[in-house]
């Protein structure tokens, strides 16, 4: 490819602002497009609600309903202590380069027709839940302590190309992106029984959000034949920018719930959890290879307090346990109002759908086994809820497009002694395995 040609190409240069790990660009900055999907778990604490396929609100009749349903800690008939660790397997794909339109020139690395996937592999373990009930009468309380996220991502890219394939060609210029996500929640939780049939259960709920994203912008490598089609070798001194979004905000949020028992078969159960809202701020340095007048590091661009509520969820489910104990079937639907995450900081051109999950599972108890053991199944539907451009910019398109639908399958298996109960559980979809061991003390 010769010198000329290569000068013909675009030489603007697109800056990003990675918000919410999905990198969402505020009022203000320049546009470039997300890269980073979030991911956030809003599933119930427990082994033994993850065996169900996380439908437990109906059921809620362990320590964990001081998070999954309040009004279920009427059931208790001693105190409790529930504990629970997880291991997270997360493989999360991303666009990592090609043609995001047009045909490849073939030059350099403008080879590949379409785009080119890669996936981020990693794997987080911790304590999830802790959870202290006790029973007062007609009534119960709890204090819990909930990770209600955690999440990992790093990555990088290697050449985004649009438009002709003999001149103005512009190129995305890559980045190498880093995320961390924690959010940590502290409840008191506490249940009334009001008849023998109908319990109702309040909860509020201080959050700790723990988030950051950092993403470095690299121009190519010095190529005088190839120029912006030359590949990227990540050299500190081809940095352009560093741009870096953190969280480190706390907030107050309220829950509540009930518990209606139909009949001795049949019980149905709901649940209302308030989002939290955090502030974000991002901030832009400057690169080796940016010529600002600065020294490379020096800050250059910082917007602060940019407002993200994050969803509200509103539970529903039914469960029917057989007369003998032996066997329990659980349904429930969750609705979760995604659509706030780009609202409430006042995006354009990206959306986010509001989604509702459905979830189906059975227990079957060996009832005359000593120590008496339980197993479990379940699955569960979880429809897309990726942010997505709604723009005219074609690298927003590529890189935001709509994802997929999910399916999760669960199985578990539990022991109870007299006055303890362990559990053991499995989550497998494409973009996260999960494998969670709790253990439940009465005294």
């Amino acid at each position: 490819m010769t010198a000329n040609r290569v000068q013909r190409l675009s030489r603007s240069l697109a800056i990003f602002v990675p918000l919410l790990c999905a990198l969402l660009t505020p009022a203000g900055a320049v546009g470039q497009e997300p890269i980073v999907p979030l991911r956030l778990s809003f599933s119930d604490p427990g082994a033994r609600s993850m065996g169900f396929g996380g439908a437990f609100v109906a059921l809620a009749d362990d320590a964990t309903a001081a998070f999954a349903n309040p009004a279920g800690l009427v059931q208790l008939a001693k105190p409790e202590v529930s504990m629970e660790g997880r291991h997270w397997d997360y493989s999360t794909s991303y666009a990592k380069g090609g043609r995001v339109e047009g045909q490849p020139s073939g030059f350099g690395i403008d080879t590949r027709v379409g785009l080119e996937t890669a996936r981020s592999e990693n794997t987080i373990t911790g304590l999830s839940f802790l959870s202290v009930a006790h029973p007062l009468g007609k009534g119960s309380l709890a204090f819990f302590r909930h990770e209600l996220a955690n999440f990992a991502f790093s990555g990088e890219t290697q050449g985004f190309f649009g438009g002709g394939t003999n001149c103005c060609q512009n190129r995305f210029f890559d980045q190498r992106m880093a995320t961390d996500v924690n959010f940590v929640s502290y409840g008191l939780s506490g249940a009334y029984r009001i008849t023998e049939r109908l319990a109702v259960g309040l909860g509020a709920i201080y959050h700790e959000t723990s988030l950051t994203s950092t993403a470095e912008v690299f121009l190519p490598d010095e190529d005088p034949e190839l120029g912006l089609l030359a590949p990227t070798s990540y050299f500190a001194e081809r940095s352009y920018l560093s741009q870096h979004l953190f969280a480190d905000d706390t907030d107050w949020s309220f829950t509540g719930g009930f518990l209606l028992r139909l009949s001795n078969s049949w019980r149905i159960g709901g649940v209302y959890r308030q989002g939290l809202e955090a502030g974000v701020t991002v901030e832009t340095t400057a690169g080796q290879a940016n010529d600002l007048g600065v020294s490379p590091g020096t800050l250059v661009n910082r917007i602060t307090g940019i407002p993200v509520q994050f969803p509200w969820v509103l539970g529903l489910g039914f469960a029917y346990r057989a007369p003998d104990g032996g066997l329990t079937v659980t349904f429930q639907w969750d609705h979760f109002q995604y659509s706030t995450i780009v609202e409430s900081p006042g995006l354009e051109d990206v959306t986010v759908d509001d989604t509702d999950e459905l979830h189906l599972g059975a227990e079957h108890v060996f009832l005359r086994t000593t120590p008496v053991v339980a197993v479990r199944a379940g699955a569960w539907f979880d429809p897309d809820h990726q942010v997505r451009s709604t723009g005219d910019d074609p690298f927003a398109r590529a890189l935001q497009p709509r994802g997929d639908n999910e399916m999760h399958y669960s199985a578990g298996l539990g022991v109870a002694l007299q006055n303890l109960q362990v559990d053991v559980a499995v989550d497998f979809a494409d973009p996260v395995n999960t494998v969670s061991l709790s253990a439940i003390f009465g005294f």
